[in-house]
């Protein structure tokens, strides 16, 4: 499977805070339609722990995935990655203990030749648009979706929750090791959009509301604006995402599309 992509569009703004702990890789000034992997993170600790721990986590990635990915990246290597952020995570703290409690939320995108390849740990998302419609989306790691999962709680709580910022999963560092979950999607045709975005962007937009922008058909540069617009002088939280065009899909001879998408969950 050959995938190509349109030019991709993102941005990452602080809102309403005085730092922006989300980071993006890679930067928009610097994104192309050659473009594989995509990183899309949320950090927290405050006092400036945050935006260290975001931005180490996109550069130690991309890192990994640059000098040891050879074909498609699996669970095991993604695990392996995970492994070797905390692993640098653990050094940058014992070199400066003050960001001790530093985490960070992680999404991973990655356009490979069996499909695209998704990872995700906390409250980040990934979302993919097929004619406005969401055919898939992330499940958060999160305190609220646990609560809304049994039960205790509805949607419409969820958005009004006094701990709705409170993430499950983390990268923290090796005492802490995380669990991503990794889903493979072969499912992708012309015209679909991939959506990453920081829990910022919920504050001003549901799921509902996402779609309608998508179902507007607009170019991907108007859709950042009318997104940006949306959330601009609004929005308390840091607010970051990227817009990812699916422009062709082509088979390999010989190999019929599978229409299933495969979930895997590790350790």
């Amino acid at each position: 499977m050959t995938i190509t992509i349109g030019k991709p569009c993102a941005i990452s703004e602080k809102g309403y805070k005085v730092h922006n702990e989300d980071f993006i890789f890679p930067l928009p000034e610097t994104v192309n339609t050659n473009q594989r992997l995509f990183l899309v993170c949320d950090g927290v600790g405050g006092a400036e722990k945050g935006e260290i721990a975001s931005s180490l986590a996109c550069d130690l990635f991309q890192a990994y995935f640059s000098t040891f990915l050879e074909g498609e990246p699996t669970p095991d290597f993604i695990t392996k990655a995970l492994r070797y952020t905390e692993a640098h995570f653990d050094g940058y703290i014992v070199e400066h203990p003050e960001a001790t409690g530093m985490a960070t939320t992680l999404t991973m995108l990655y356009i490979g030749s069996s499909g695209v390849t998704l990872a995700h740990i906390g409250d980040s998302r990934i979302y993919q648009f097929r004619g406005g419609e969401i055919i898939y989306r992330t499940e958060d790691h999160s305190l609220v979706n646990s609560l809304f999962k049994s039960g205790k709680i509805n949607s419409e709580e969820m958005r009004r929750h006094p701990q709705k910022n409170v993430i499950l999963r983390a990268i923290q560092g090796s005492d802490h090791p995380v669990k991503a979950d990794v889903a493979l999607i072969r499912d992708v045709e012309p015209g679909d959009y991939f959506f990453m975005c920081t829990d910022g962007m919920m504050e001003n937009f549901t799921d509902e509301a996402l779609s309608s922008v998508f179902k507007r058909q607009l170019p991907p540069d108007i859709m950042k604006d009318v997104m940006m617009e949306s959330c601009n002088g609004k929005t308390r939280d840091n607010f970051s995402f990227y817009i990812i065009p699916i422009q062709n899909v082509q088979e390999s001879a010989g190999i019929k599309q599978n229409i299933l998408s495969f979930f895997y969950s590790f350790i």
